[in-house]
């Protein structure tokens, strides 16, 4: 059993409780005071790349990558001579070939590219009352850093304010917030993209999203996702509430209609509701219909006039995996998004995440097998999204560099939330009058921030940057989350860029699976990358003969 690292005394970091392998906590919490390094990296951004308290100390490498299979035992390559991939007016002299000349922008879709800045995109953040509660930070937050963030599944059913007539919305104001909040920094660089379920399907998410959005909105199909194996929960804690959901049409556990279950409420020994999504395909018995009813939904949509399409998949076993690339590639849609087990933003069971499905590193090695089977029968391979626990600048180069040339994004559930959390909290001390709008939990700046600065300017790094960006009349109407996510966005992509010209390698587009070796020889045989001291080894022994 890996046993990941509580703290980390280089960088000044630590986890409140015990972290998992992305470095988060495997439970965050809103109200946390610090500082694991996604945390940290959101108020001094890519200061917290280098060990802390220079000069006066020096650091040395934990060496905790090379046990078990995941993309812990995966390491990147360094390389002695060259530089690839240059940008256009850039030469070979050294003084061009630095890492803050590597580009990290990216692109994906078909008829239709979209442009990212960063190589990131976030998780499905729906129904969960933590996403609407901090919605403005995550959407403005990625707007400004210019990558996609995704409405998860479920938000126009929750919306008590949402109306329907004949069983379809007429009107969706969270939605419409969601998506408002978004297109309202929107620069060209990310997008917008709104999941739906089956509630969502039923309840004509796509036909209301069509005429009022149109080609702005880029609507992803959902199959599942690493989390669980059922579909979307959240829990609520009022009876009314669970009333009207269970009236929307919801799965709703207790049944709040049993008046056995009401009097337990009355009597507090039931105290929450757990709201469940359906499983969907259930009419379905074979391949073959999967196929063809999947075809036909993608062709009603196209009608609809939805230019991008999106699905994405979960931890399910290859059949699963394969189905998702093929019909992916079959009808042409914009981006898939394949989420490993384990993962998770919402309400999912606690066993379930631990004990269901194939965790992400088998599962994006057989993604890539597949992807090149396709490519190998002259078939156009989607662009593809990896997701399952990953946080840092090293998880976006390995998940990129195993699935090149076919991924082009890393999806991010949990950490880019936690922007949000920490900009809303320290705002709340500054806006008292606001704390509660902002759900901001702190009444005082704790010592952990108070150690990066007492104002905001100089607690968030990426504070005059946001500015300049917007301007100083609308930096009034920025959360201080969207100024933490730029802050962590940052780090990410400076991190990566140093990874990246240390592989030599200035452009997304040549990072490639040469560029990783496997700590491990149960890590080279799941993925097929080769072991340390093998990868190289024939062009090695070939210099030691004098075969330059």
């Amino acid at each position: 059993m890996i046993h990941w690292l509580k703290n980390n005394d280089a960088l000044g970091t630590t986890n409140r409780g015990v972290p998992c392998e992305s470095g988060l906590c495997t439970l965050c919490r809103a109200d946390c005071k610090g500082r694991c390094e996604t945390w940290s990296s959101c108020l001094v951004g890519r200061k917290l790349l280098y060990p802390r308290d220079y000069p006066l100390t020096t650091a040395g490498s934990a060496h905790v990558t090379s046990v078990g299979v995941g993309y812990q035992s995966l390491r990147i390559q360094g390389y002695a001579y060259g530089a690839n991939g240059l940008s256009e007016g850039l030469s070979h002299d050294p003084d061009d070939c630095v890492f803050p000349n590597v580009n990290v922008e990216t692109e994906f879709g078909g008829e239709i590219k979209t442009r990212c800045r960063v190589p990131i995109m976030t998780g499905a953040l729906g129904s969960t009352f933590i996403a609407a509660h901090y919605w403005d930070s995550f959407a403005v937050g990625a707007a400004i850093c210019g990558f996609p963030i995704v409405v998860g599944e479920n938000v126009v059913g929750v919306d008590r304010a949402a109306t329907l007539e004949n069983g379809r919305i007429t009107s969706a104001p969270e939605l419409d917030h969601r998506i408002k909040m978004f297109m309202r920094y929107y620069d060209g660089f990310g997008a917008i993209i709104v999941q739906m379920n089956v509630e969502d399907t039923r309840n004509g998410v796509a036909e209301y999203l069509a005429e009022k959005y149109g080609d702005k909105i880029i609507l992803e199909l959902k199959w599942g996702q690493g989390a669980k194996n059922i579909g979307g929960e959240i829990q609520v804690k009022s009876l009314e509430y669970a009333q009207f959901l269970k009236n929307r049409g919801y799965v709703v556990d207790p049944d709040p209609n049993d008046p056995t279950v009401q009097e337990a409420f009355k009597n507090h020994a039931v105290t929450a509701f757990a709201r469940h999504s359906r499983l969907g395909s259930t009419d379905l018995d074979t391949p073959a219909q999967v196929q063809e009813d999947f075809m036909n939904s993608v062709a009603y949509l196209r009608k609809l006039g939805f230019k991008r399409i999106s699905l994405k998949t979960g931890a399910y076993g290859m059949e699963g995996l394969a189905m998702a690339i093929r019909l992916a590639a079959d009808c042409n849609l914009d981006l898939l998004t394949i989420d490993g087990a384990g993962g998770g933003t919402g309400m999912s069971p606690w066993n379930m995440m631990d004990h269901w499905g194939i965790p992400s590193l088998p599962l994006h090695a057989k993604a890539y097998e597949y992807c090149r089977m396709l490519e190998e029968q002259g078939v156009h391979v989607p662009d593809l999204s990896f997701a399952g626990g990953f946080a840092r600048e090293d998880h976006v180069f390995k998940a990129l560099a195993l699935g090149a040339p076919y991924a082009k994004l890393v999806c991010m559930g949990r950490a880019p939330m936690i922007p949000g959390f920490l900009g809303s909290n320290i705002q709340g001390v500054f806006q008292p009058e606001n704390r509660e709008k902002l759900h901001g939990h702190w009444e005082d700046l704790p010592a952990t921030v108070k150690a990066v600065g007492t104002y905001p300017e100089e607690i968030f790094a990426g504070w005059e940057e946001v500015k300049k960006k917007v301007g100083a009349d609308e930096m009034k109407h920025i959360p201080f989350g969207a100024v933490a996510m730029y802050g962590y966005a940052d780090k990410l992509a400076c991190g990566l860029q140093q990874f990246m010209a240390g592989s030599r390698k200035f452009s997304l587009s040549e990072v490639a699976r040469e560029d990783l070796m496997a700590a491990n020889r149960e890590t080279e045989a799941e993925t097929g990358i080769p072991y340390m001291t093998d990868a190289q080894a024939p062009k090695a022994e070939q210099i030691i003969k004098g075969n330059f």
